[in-house]
């Protein structure tokens, strides 16, 4: 028996696949809201969902909670260069999102540019306080806020 199927990180991505299925117009809506108009993504959930299940289907019950890809219910250890500071956000779905515990949803304008991202990637990240170049550092998986 593969003890895989019940590892919480594999329960916890199904979860969020039947939820985005179950929920895709709404949420559609929610990110092409979210989104300035140069970067909207009109195929993002269908992209979401082909990396989760590519990440599933190559899951082994040995993997710690690191990851490669930031995926909702991720905690980002972001590095910003030209402060040479860390922060860390973890990554929700709107309805569980609080600012002040550092827990953002996906549409916020770090988590709709971060989300898929993947480790070590330098982003240069567009907020309303401007712009900055960070890199990520780790990802791990954190169950939501």
């Amino acid at each position: 028996m593969n003890l895989s199927y019940n590892h919480p990180l594999r329960r916890s991505l199904i979860k969020q696949l039947i939820f985005i299925d179950e929920n895709r117009l709404d949420l559609v809506d929610m990110y092409l809201a979210a989104t300035p108009i140069k970067d909207k993504d009109y195929n993002f959930f269908g992209r979401y969902i082909l990396e989760v299940e590519k990440f599933l289907r190559e899951f082994d019950y040995s993997f710690s909670q690191k990851l490669e890809t930031v995926f909702i219910g991720s905690e980002v250890t972001l590095y910003y260069v030209e402060e040479n500071q860390l922060d860390q956000y973890t990554i929700c779905f709107p309805e569980q999102s609080n600012p002040d515990s550092k827990c953002i949803s996906l549409f916020s304008p770090i988590g709709r540019q971060i989300i898929l991202k993947g480790i070590n990637e330098l982003i240069r990240l567009t907020t309303p306080n401007g712009e900055a170049n960070v890199i990520i550092k780790d990802i791990e998986f954190k169950q939501y806020c």
